[in-house]
């Protein structure tokens, strides 16, 4: 039923439109602006919400078009002498038919041409860096750097185990003297660490005091690294909890905001008599906080510390397509964008007829969803700029695996003079003694007693 009352809406739309103008083929004027209008390839096509909506309408009511890129790349305003520029001058000089664009309806427009039914609803609005999670102590940190914060620890404490054992200053007679870095207490004593104290026994050897200096070194700038995030992002996270609207916005001066310079948002701030949209304007433009365009504003919003100021529809697509910004849900001004046609044009009522099915049919809403499709999967993918990585950290943990190597291969060092001067001693080829002393130190009691059973004999 539903769509035997749409053929005969649409029968119907194409007969008015036929008889208004004829076969006539319609010239389109629009301006390239990401998504309503975007090159397509190489070959100079257009593609975007805009471009969509007007080849359904021309699809509904069966007129033909060509599409043309308004060559002064302006959207239509009227200069000191009264003549109007960008895609409203096309229509008013008869260079175009029609202007499909995100043309916002004004009192000043509506007097020299004529505006359909609005496509799409609008207003001001202002997009900044969100905070994605509640504030934990975890935060200065990403799970990455903590994961590798944990691998370096158990390594050190494996290391400060191996360098006891096999150092002959920490452990010089494995058959009668105890072994005092277990592997337990190696993990107890790089804890102590951290907190700059130290726990039990502490390495005698050069080995041992390496790698001991080495974590030590390694766990004070890894606390003042993350003692300095944890107090920004504290600070950042109490500004950015703070600001809802236009009015908290107004009310602080942490955070830097503008818009677009010359733009009809800054006209609007401008020419405003409330008191709040004054103080706004005042402070950018004592600040000269303005942008020359949307992407460097969009850019100084994700780096953190700008609130960037526009249009909602625009700040949406900023919002779907970085994860890390999110926009007020305050919003002023609305406004509303519509097609535009001569004064007098027959278009204008066919063509209103046509957009409001294409909304009731929700048509309207999935070329939205279509174009202004989210990137943001998971939030919880998304991570604040000033969390610290692996990759942040990486001279840290290169300083640690240096240390830790050097020092376990300065314990092998020692123990290998000593299995020299042994060799001399017993008049044994070094390898064999050294073997004998790394049975001794890790090939348990029941070896090591063997072994000292054997060497009795012998003697």
């Amino acid at each position: 039923m539903k769509g035997y009352i749409a053929v005969i809406f649409s029968v119907a739309a194409l007969s008015r439109y036929a008889f208004a103008a004829g076969t006539k083929e319609l010239s389109i004027t629009t301006i390239k602006q990401d998504p309503y209008a975007m090159s397509k390839g190489s070959g100079g096509e257009l593609e975007g919400y805009c471009i969509d909506m007007i080849s359904e309408l021309s699809h509904m009511l069966g007129f033909r078009y060509k599409l043309h890129v308004v060559k002064d790349n302006r959207y239509g305003a009227m200069d000191s002498s009264g003549n109007w520029n960008g895609m409203i001058g096309e229509i008013i000089r008869g260079e175009a038919d029609l202007a499909v664009a995100p043309l916002t309806v004004t009192s000043i427009r509506e007097q020299y041409v004529d505006m359909t039914t609005p496509f799409m609803q609008t207003g001001i609005s202002f997009i900044l860096q969100k905070d994605e999670h509640p504030f934990s102590l975890l935060a200065p940190f990403s799970i990455e750097t903590w994961v590798g914060i944990l691998i370096a620890f158990m390594l050190t404490g494996l290391c400060i185990f191996l360098v006891g054992r096999i150092s002959p200053t920490e452990w010089a007679e494995p058959d009668t003297d105890q072994h005092q870095f277990t592997l337990l207490h190696s993990y107890w004593y790089i804890i102590g660490a951290l907190t700059l104290q130290g726990a039990g026994p502490h390495p005698k050897a050069v080995s041992g005091k390496l790698v001991s200096a080495i974590w030590w070194l390694f766990a004070i700038l890894l606390l003042a690294c993350y003692l300095a995030n944890f107090n920004s992002a504290l600070q950042l996270d109490k500004e950015h909890n703070s600001i809802k609207t236009f009015e908290d916005l107004a009310n602080q001066d942490k955070i830097d905001f503008g818009t677009v310079e010359n733009g009809s948002t800054m006209r609007f701030f401008k020419d405003s008599k409330i008191a709040v949209y004054r103080r706004i304007y005042q402070q950018m433009e004592r600040k000269k906080s303005y942008v020359p365009n949307m992407e460097e504003g969009v850019r100084r919003a994700r780096e953190g510390n700008y609130a960037l100021i526009g249009e909602t529809v625009s700040l949406d697509l900023d919002v779907a397509r970085h994860c890390e910004l999110t926009r007020s849900e305050d919003v002023i001004s609305m406004r509303a964008y519509s097609i535009a046609a001569r004064q007098g044009s027959p278009l204008i009522k066919n063509l209103t007829m046509a957009i409001r099915q294409l909304s009731e049919s929700g048509e309207l809403s999935y070329l939205r969803d279509k174009w202004w499709t989210s990137s943001c999967m998971d939030d919880d993918e998304a991570r604040t700029s000033d969390t610290l990585r692996p990759y942040d950290l990486r001279g840290l943990f290169i300083l640690l695996g240096l240390g830790l190597g050097v020092g376990l291969l300065f314990a092998v060092l020692e123990l290998l003079f000593k299995a020299r001067d042994r060799a001399l001693e017993q008049k044994k080829s070094c390898c064999s003694v050294l073997t004998s002393e790394l049975t001794r130190r890790f090939g348990g009691e029941g070896e090591a007693a063997q072994q000292v059973a054997t060497d009795k004999s012998k003697a």
